[in-house]
């Protein structure tokens, strides 16, 4: 078994989207491919975790009005 990466980033940290977000089928309320977030978005990461399989952390993103979407660090940038 291996170690988890550490993560770039951290819980509370301001960030904004470096490309558009677009649903992958994790909200079923919205359709699929449907915008989530323009790029340029501005949010608050609220949890950080892992992804297991592939070892790389993912975001947890609020991005106003309640909307929070997983990220990759490759999708956001800091403020």
């Amino acid at each position: 078994m291996f170690e988890p990466r550490t993560p770039k980033y951290q819980w509370g940290q301001k960030v904004k989207t470096l490309i558009d977000l677009r649903n992958d089928g994790t909200f079923p309320e919205a359709e699929p491919e449907a915008l989530l977030v323009e790029n340029g978005g501005l949010g608050e990461i609220v949890q950080v975790g892992a992804h297991t399989e592939s070892n790389t952390p993912i975001y947890l993103v609020e991005f106003g009005d309640g909307l929070v979407v997983g990220c990759f660090e490759e999708e956001i940038e800091p403020l």
